[in-house]
Parts: C-alpha cells; sequence; structure tokens
C-alpha cells in the first residue's frame, strides 16, 4: 500500500488520528511506543472509516482495557484492509523523516523491496499538486443540529473532522455541511449567518476551484472561519502562496504564540502545507494579517483580514486528540455571528 510516510507525536488518541481525512493517502508513524492499549471505540472517530494508507507502531497491543472500548484497534483496521507494520524503531524512523522530509512509502510483505513494490512506488503520486479535498468532502448536502438553532452555519467539507461539527451543534449551531465544489450562489442561497471552511488533506493551491468561491462569499460579508486547510485556502483567495512544509506538523503539542498579546497556546496539529509569511506581513495578501506564529519554526498558524470579518487558524482548535487550550475560536466564531 503506497503512501506519503508522517509521523505524529500524539501520546493518545490513535483512532482520532487514523479516522482523521487529513491524513488521507499517508503512511501514519506513530512515535507512541505501544499503539492499540484502550481499543477501538465507535464514539470517538472523526469520519466513518480509516483515512490512513497504512499504520506503522513500535509495539501493538492485542490486550485492551476501557469501559468504552468495542473491540480491539488490530481487528479494527483488519476488517477494514489497513496494512500495520509492527516491531519498528519508530523514534528512529521520526528522526529520518525529519531530516530527509515526508517521502513516498510503501507497506509490503516481504523482508526486502521486491521488484513490483519498487514499481508500485515509482508510481504512487506525490502529494505537492495533489487535490484530495475532492475525494474527502461529503458526496452531498447534509444538515447537523437542531432546525430552530439561533445560528446557521454553511461548513465546506475538504475532509472536516467530526469534532468540529460537535462542538459547533454544542455552540447552538445548525450547520448545513455542502461539498467542496458547492458554488457561492448556493451557499448563500441556504441563508447561513456565517461561512466555515474545514480542514482536509492534500496540497492547497490544487483546490484552485474554491478561490473565487472563497472570494464571493467574502464580498458578502458574512463571517468566515477557517480551520488548516481552510486557513490556507482563505491566504491563497487573498493573495498569498502556500508552500510545503519538509515533515510537516502533526501531533497534540505544538506551541503557537498570539501575535496580539504573546498568549502561547499548546496545540493540536495535522499538516504538511503552510500559508508562506512572518510575523510582519503575509507577502502578496496586503489584506491579510497574520495572527499567530509557530513557536517551533516561525510558519504562520493564524491569519485575519483587516476589514471583513474573517478569521483562520492552521491548528486545530477543536483538538481530537490534543489539548483544548485554542477551543475559544469557536466562541468567538459564534459571536462574530451574533451580529448577522
Amino acid at each position: 500500500m503506497p503512501g506519503e510516510a508522517v509521523f505524529t507525536t500524539n501520546l493518545t488518541g490513535y483512532q482520532e488520528v487514523f479516522t482523521d481525512p487529513s491524513y488521507l493517502g499517508q503512511i501514519v508513524v506513530m512515535t507512541a511506543p505501544m499503539i492499540g492499549n484502550y481499543g477501538i471505540n465507535l464514539d470517538d472517530l472523526e469520519s466513518d472509516k480509516p483515512q490512513v494508507s497504512g499504520v506503522v507502531v513500535r509495539e501493538l497491543s492485542r490486550a485492551y482495557s476501557n469501559w468504552r472500548a468495542s473491540g480491539a484497534l488490530e481487528e479494527w483496521l483488519a476488517e477494514r484492509n489497513i496494512p500495520v507494520l509492527e516491531g519498528v524503531d519508530t523514534r528512529k524512523l521520526a528522526r529520518h523523516i525529519r531530516s530527509q522530509g515526508a517521502m513516498r512509502a510503501i507497506l509490503a510483505e516481504g523482508d526486502r523491496p521486491t521488484d513490483d513494490a519498487r514499481a508500485a512506488l515509482d508510481a504512487s503520486p506525490r502529494m505537492e499538486g495533489l487535490d484530495l479535498a475532492s475525494r474527502a468532502t461529503t458526496p452531498g448536502e447534509r444538515s447537523v443540529g437542531l432546525p430552530d438553532a439561533p445560528h446557521h452555519v454553511v461548513a465546506y467539507d475538504f475532509g472536516m473532522k467530526q469534532n468540529i461539527l460537535r462542538l459547533f451543534v454544542e455552540a447552538g449551531c445548525r450547520v448545513t455541511v455542502v461539498p467542496a465544489h458547492t458554488p457561492a450562489e448556493r451557499a448563500l442561497e441556504l441563508e447561513p449567518n456565517g461561512v466555515f471552511l474545514s480542514n482536509g488533506p492534500g496540497d492547497p493551491a490544487a483546490v484552485e476551484y474554491t478561490l473565487p468561491v472563497i472570494q464571493r462569499l467574502a464580498e458578502s460579508g458574512l463571517p468566515m472561519f477557517g480551520i488548516c486547510l481552510g486557513h490556507q485556502l482563505i491566504g491563497l483567495a487573498f493573495g498569498a502562496d502556500t508552500t510545503k512544509l519538509p515533515y510537516g506538523h502533526r501531533g497534540g503539542n505544538h506551541p503557537v504564540r498570539d501575535v496580539a498579546d504573546g498568549r502561547v497556546l499548546i496545540t493540536s496539529q495535522n499538516h504538511g502545507f503552510a500559508v508562506v509569511g512572518s510575523s510582519k506581513e503575509v507577502p502578496g495578501a496586503k489584506e491579510l494579517e497574520v495572527t499567530h506564529l509557530n513557536l517551533n519554526d516561525g510558519t504562520v498558524e493564524g491569519i485575519r483580514h483587516r476589514e471583513l470579518p474573517i478569521v483562520a487558524v492552521q491548528y486545530h482548535p477543536e483538538a481530537a486528540p490534543g489539548p483544548h487550550d485554542a477551543r475559544g475560536h469557536f466562541r468567538q466564531f459564534v459571536q462574530a455571528l451574533d451580529s448577522q
């Protein structure tokens, strides 16, 4: 099974990782030494199936113990044809990916690469230029939340995590989830109080069909909130560039600084691309200002439009798995909806 080899430093939350659509097309190396010790349950899934192409672990626990568990992780992955490679020094492998960058890889049987495996690897696509949002998106419109909720949000699904919807509903929102290719006119017909642009997999520059849509929705004056891929697409829509990071940010312990007050958030992250910029500017996008920076490498983690009610963050404030430092972004967006 081919895919892009990446690693995550999450100590818990493996089933949220495996079902996160942002991991579509990737082989995930788990740096935590034991995976599977609390089994699997159906309440914490971020989508209806595993999204990863494969899993690499140091030790896969066959025994599990958790009152919520409905089965073993090994069996759950096997039933869904997700290959697992066990017995690997995953921290050494993570150091290799850090030094050499995320790369195409393949999981195959045997003790050495075969000609067929090499041919399959050579034929596998690179992540650059790959539109995976079209594969990860919902097939049609659907509504989530109470019909008489005080707020209505149209959410563009590029590979959205379920916990995002849970938090919107908890905040008093009815959410209409729409496919990635939905025209702006259709979104406006739904008469929302605001628009949400979700996370998702692949190269943001390959999702260029969304940029005119974002520009049109921005002109409407509706509050807009983007997370992860949605953040990158907002940047592109206003003239910014994106770049592929050497090995990406994946884990639940990434420090991010709020430029305005210096406060540091510990955040959950899962992305391989970033908006090009610095603390001072986003080149090519004078209408945008930087709100958050990654303290590990200085990359842009948050942007805001200088005049319109548009904000976006690169990290995951819904944090499943991960810390909850950034959940206030949902509250701030709902407050913006009150003005509509």
